[in-house]
This record gives C-alpha cells, sequence and structure tokens, in this order.
C-alpha cells in the first residue's frame, strides 16, 4: 500500500531534475542552454567528465546549475553518480549538444503528470525525424527497438533514446545494476515493461549536433546492447506485475 501511495504522491507533487552529461560540449551548451527556463525543473544536475574546453566553467557562470566532476567513465557512469545526488522524483536525461530539443521539456513533464512511469521522445513516432542519424545508426535503433518489441512484448519506435524522463524510483525499484556499459536507457525500459509498468513515448525531432564529437561507437555499443538483451531474457524476473504495460496506440 505505501508503494502505491507514494507513487500517487509522486504525480501531486513532482519534484523534477534534469540531467546532463557534458564533455567538451562548449559549443552546444552555449547554443542550447539559453533556451532551457530553469523554472521548468526543480534541479538541473550536471556531470562533467574532465572537460578541457571549458564547458564546466561555463555551466558554473550561469548559476542555476548542480555541477559535479565525474569520477566515473562513461555516460553510463555519469547517469550513476546523478543519482547519488538528485533529489527529483522524476529524471529527465538531456543531451546538451543538440540532439535534444529544449522546448520538449514541459510536454515530458505534463506527460509524467498523468501517471506514466517512463516517457521518451521518440525520434521516429508521428513523423519525427533523426536529423543526426547515419545509414548505421539508423539501421541499429530501428533493428534494437524491434528486437526488443518482439521479445518483452513492446510497442515503441524508439527503445534507444536518450531523451526521456523516469521515476527516480525505478533505479532501485527495477535493481538495474549495469553501471559501465552504454546500456542504461535499454535496460530500463526492458525491465519496466518486464515489470508492466507504464511506458510511453511523445515525438521529438533530433536534430544535428552542435561541435563536439560524437562518443558513440557503433560496433562497441551495439555489442553491449546484444549483450544485454540476452542477460534480461534469460537472466532477470521482475519481483512485481502491478500495471499493465501501456503504449501510444
Amino acid at each position: 500500500m505505501s508503494t502505491y501511495f507514494s507513487e500517487f504522491a509522486i504525480i501531486f507533487e513532482m519534484r523534477v531534475t534534469l540531467f546532463l552529461p557534458v564533455r567538451n560540449e562548449i559549443i552546444g551548451s552555449k547554443i542550447i542552454m539559453p533556451r532551457i527556463n530553469p523554472r521548468w525543473v526543480d534541479e538541473i544536475i550536471v556531470v562533467d567528465g574532465n572537460s578541457t574546453d571549458g564547458s564546466r566553467e561555463y555551466y558554473e557562470s550561469l548559476g542555476t546549475c548542480k555541477i559535479i566532476s565525474q569520477k566515473s567513465s562513461g555516460v553510463c557512469g555519469a547517469y550513476w553518480e546523478c543519482f547519488e545526488i538528485a533529489t527529483g522524483d522524476v529524471i529527465i536525461a538531456f543531451s546538451p549538444d543538440g540532439n535534444s530539443i529544449p522546448e520538449l521539456i514541459p510536454a515530458l513533464i505534463e506527460k509524467m503528470k498523468s501517471g506514466e512511469d517512463i516517457v521518451m521522445v521518440s525520434r521516429y513516432l508521428d513523423g519525427a525525424k533523426s536529423f543526426d542519424d547515419d545509414q548505421v545508426t539508423r539501421f541499429g535503433n530501428w533493428m534494437f527497438t524491434a528486437i526488443v518489441n518482439i521479445l518483452f512484448g513492446m510497442r515503441l519506435t524508439d527503445s534507444l533514446v536518450m531523451f526521456r524522463a523516469y521515476k527516480k524510483s525505478l533505479v532501485e525499484r527495477l535493481a538495474l545494476d549495469i553501471k559501465t556499459l552504454p546500456v542504461f536507457e535499454l535496460q530500463i525500459v526492458i525491465r519496466a515493461a518486464k515489470a508492466k509498468l507504464r511506458i510511453s513515448e511523445i515525438p521529438g525531432d533530433e536534430p544535428k549536433r552542435i561541435g563536439g564529437k560524437r562518443k558513440m561507437h557503433p560496433l562497441y555499443n551495439g555489442s553491449c546492447l546484444l549483450y544485454l538483451i540476452l542477460k534480461e531474457l534469460f537472466f532477470w524476473r521482475s519481483p512485481e506485475s502491478s500495471h499493465e504495460t501501456t503504449y501510444p496506440s
């Protein structure tokens, strides 16, 4: 009973943490951050991966962000360092390199207030498009989304996108446990589906990255995702099945 009460309390008094993993993103940050209204959320946490281009100093100058120096490596490690200090009931993961559209943040928050456990900004729903895809990443996104839809009974259009909102409580509730491989986005959605939680998408374009360098390596990332899918398919069982998993019709 207490679990359900706390879930309803989150809906009515929902604190939101905007999480930005940053490593040498000064060009994109200076263009994107002025478009984010700090009043949309309760806190902004920047996990800086030892930037050398002035990114950290830029975020410090804004006066609206909590900034921590990343001790781990990779974006997955940045997630976990954010979780350690985040006070929000809901986490919104946001890429400040131009791939995420700031103006969609309020729409994510409103959708979460309707009782969703995870809401993702799909790059392929209702006419949305990724302008940062190449042939390899486009095929990879389609393939992995199709695989998890078939194996785990989902109806998603974009299982890998970083730009999404989710309840912070899911980290513990779903016993998320991979802290070093770049698979966080897929693990949380697979386990949420197996636990029959509420998952939905809203459409949103992915603009081209602004400055900096892409940090994703398709062959390595793809291998990690395949490992995760097999691990989740055969070795993880949900301790609960409290809701029906829902997707957009």
